[in-house]
């Protein structure tokens, strides 16, 4: 960022927080009669001076998630409620739909013993579960990373490998193509089956779909939201003694119903 970048930065900084501290003064001058309310500095998308994450339009990201900085997320992507994606001294990039589930952190390295700098770059179509941690590595396309496994400095996670839940992964490690890894610290288990390697392709597939209904159900409007609170309320399961004295038939709007694509084995109705 240039001299005429950080002044305009610095200025529009000043100009928030002079903002704030109006309020705070409108607040001391009511004296009693006042109610101090904290405004939360979250924001889900957030540079660092010149480094901006760059998010796809068709990707979702919760609004309670944190992307920061140099942070390139691909088309069809979720980055799940309570993420960090840290991208401030170094880069992150996630491919096409790839889904980060709740709670998970991906940051990177500047430098470390091995004097090394190294991004994390993560394929299209992985799976990283809940709570995982993933530190300056690389996960190839439709990988696998089990809830709560930690991912250290130099990991290279191959295609079509995972990582067991719990594991922890020692650095400069490779897990090759096909390989089940687990146990802290991590070591080879087995070799995946076909059933498994199709498993984690449809893992993904499947995110992209709820992420879908997540993403609209944010986007609603606070009237939507009041108008299917009224409906859930004149919907809501009756006794079927109580509905069949008074000749009710309870029909669930299409306003409520979660779509076919989110519930596989739904079967459509047909026409």
């Amino acid at each position: 960022m240039g001299t005429l970048g950080k002044a305009i930065y610095s200025v529009g900084f000043w100009i928030r927080e002079t903002g704030q501290a109006l309020d705070r003064l409108g607040c001391r001058l009511q004296g009693s009669y006042y109610f101090q309310e904290q405004l939360s500095r979250h924001r889900t998308l957030m540079n660092v001076f010149d480094k901006a994450p760059a998010v796809d339009r068709g990707a979702f990201v919760a609004p309670s998630a944190s992307i920061i900085g140099d942070v390139q997320v691909g088309r069809g992507s979720s980055i799940w409620y309570g993420c960090v994606l840290r991208g401030d001294v170094n880069s992150i990039s996630i491919g096409s739909g790839t889904n980060i589930q709740d709670n998970s952190l991906v940051h990177v390295a500047k430098s470390n013993l091995s004097g090394k700098v190294l991004p994390t770059i993560i394929g299209s179509n992985v799976t990283v579960g809940h709570s995982a941690v993933l530190h300056g590595c690389i996960v190839e396309d439709e990988a696998f990373v089990g809830m709560g496994a930690t991912l250290l400095d130099g990991v290279y996670v191959e295609k079509h490998a995972m990582v067991a839940a719990g594991a922890l992964v020692r650095q400069n490690t490779r897990i090759p193509c096909g390989e089940v890894w687990g146990g802290n610290p991590a070591k080879f288990l087995r070799k995946l089956t076909e059933e498994e390697m199709a498993f984690i392709s449809q893992s993904a597939l499947n995110y992209t779909n709820l992420a879908e209904v997540h993403a609209a159900e944010n986007a609603k409007s606070f009237d939507e939201i009041e108008f299917e609170k009224v409906l859930r309320k004149k919907f809501a399961r009756r006794d079927d003694e109580y509905d069949s004295m008074l000749g009710v038939v309870r029909e669930t709007p299409p306003e409520l119903i979660l779509p076919d694509n989110v519930l596989p084995d739904k079967v459509p109705k047909t026409a």
